[in-house]
């Protein structure tokens, strides 16, 4: 049986909010994730989380010589769950930027990855050109999502709440093109699951919008919490914890620059 999401993630939350907000002082960070968005986090159907972003958390946990617990949740609603102290830190790919630093306060960065766009492998679209007029799916409440609203103003663009449902979409011709990370698109298109589609081109990134890089998310004014998490980061760089984990997901250095 397919374990609901939202299911654990409340299942979670009820058995581990009493932890948040003094998980350095219990030794134990409370983790939020959304779990939909491989290769960097998904929710199997055992229950069993993955990804890099995963085994990023465990091994600043075990830098930091803390447990981590993690706790599943939407997307859209993660940064209100974080500041509602239903966990400690979000480690979910989330982008550094001016925007989201009104609301929280990050780690430095432990990766950094343009976005691209992705089409059917038929698709006569051959350039960002060829988007003018044509439908655009993204992930709601993303910089990608920003992204299109800025530069490609002249698409359509189509929000879903997950990645996994703009890919049924433009599987299924509901959409021309996508727009999302460049590695999850590429490990997307290797797949069985993302044979009909191919990347059409990345691009150029908007630090306005896309940021400094993916961050860990802590409370507003939790510094003490991100110094730790900043310098954990650090830590397994240089002790190449950091490099054992890159090379089980990624064939290049997805830190960046």
């Amino acid at each position: 049986m397919r374990i609901s999401k939202r299911f654990l993630a409340a299942a979670s939350i009820a058995a581990l909010s009493l932890f948040a907000g003094s998980a350095m002082a219990q030794e134990k960070l409370i983790i939020g994730t959304e779990g939909a968005y491989p290769p960097f986090n998904n929710l199997e159907a055992d229950g069993t989380l993955v990804g890099f972003d995963i085994d990023i958390a465990k091994a600043l946990c075990e830098e930091m010589k803390v447990t981590c617990e993690f706790v599943t949740q939407d997307w859209d609603g993660i940064i209100p769950a974080l500041q509602a102290k239903k966990f400690d830190a979000i480690i979910a790919s989330m982008s550094i930027t001016p925007e989201r630093l009104e609301k929280v306060d990050f780690s430095k960065k432990y990766y950094n990855t343009p976005p691209a766009i992705a089409v059917p492998k038929d698709s006569p679209i051959t350039d960002l050109a060829g988007l003018k007029g044509k439908t655009l799916g993204a992930q709601s409440s993303t910089t990608h999502a920003n992204y299109a609203e800025k530069h490609m103003a002249d698409s359509e663009l189509k929000l879903y709440p997950t990645a996994d449902e703009y890919k049924l979409d433009v599987e299924g011709g509901r959409v021309d093109a996508v727009i999302d990370d460049i590695v999850v698109l590429s490990e997307w298109v290797k797949s069985d699951a993302g044979k009909c589609c191919k990347i059409l081109t990345p691009l150029e990134t908007d630090v306005e919008i896309n940021g400094q890089g993916a961050g860990i998310a802590v409370r507003k004014g939790e510094t003490a919490l991100a110094d730790k998490l900043s310098a954990a980061i650090e830590g397994i760089r240089a002790n190449g914890k950091y490099a054992e984990i890159n090379k089980k997901y990624f064939d290049f250095d997805v830190y960046g620059n």
